[in-house]
């Protein structure tokens, strides 16, 4: 049996600018929500490199996309309870 996939997730790679400002509002919102989110790298991963290519930041919320260049602060808040 695997386990479930961390609540918050950010698809990130190294030298994306984008993908720091993200990580640091996910950290804030999930702090808020109790939650620590956890990062990946999609070069480290070939399938995840090949679904989502130069398409990251990426946020995945309960193992499902979310959002994507930006995070969509104010529906994540929602989808969180914590609006």
């Amino acid at each position: 049996m695997t386990e479930p996939a961390p609540r918050l997730q950010l698809l990130t790679r190294e030298g994306c600018h984008l993908c720091l400002a993200a990580a640091e509002t996910l950290e804030r919102i999930g702090a808020e929500a109790g939650l620590t989110p956890q990062l990946v790298d999609v070069d480290a991963d070939p399938e995840l490199q090949a679904e989502y290519g130069d398409r990251v930041p990426v946020v995945l919320l309960d193992g499902q996309e979310h959002s994507y260049f930006t995070v969509d602060v104010v529906r994540l808040r929602q989808d969180l309870g914590i609006a």
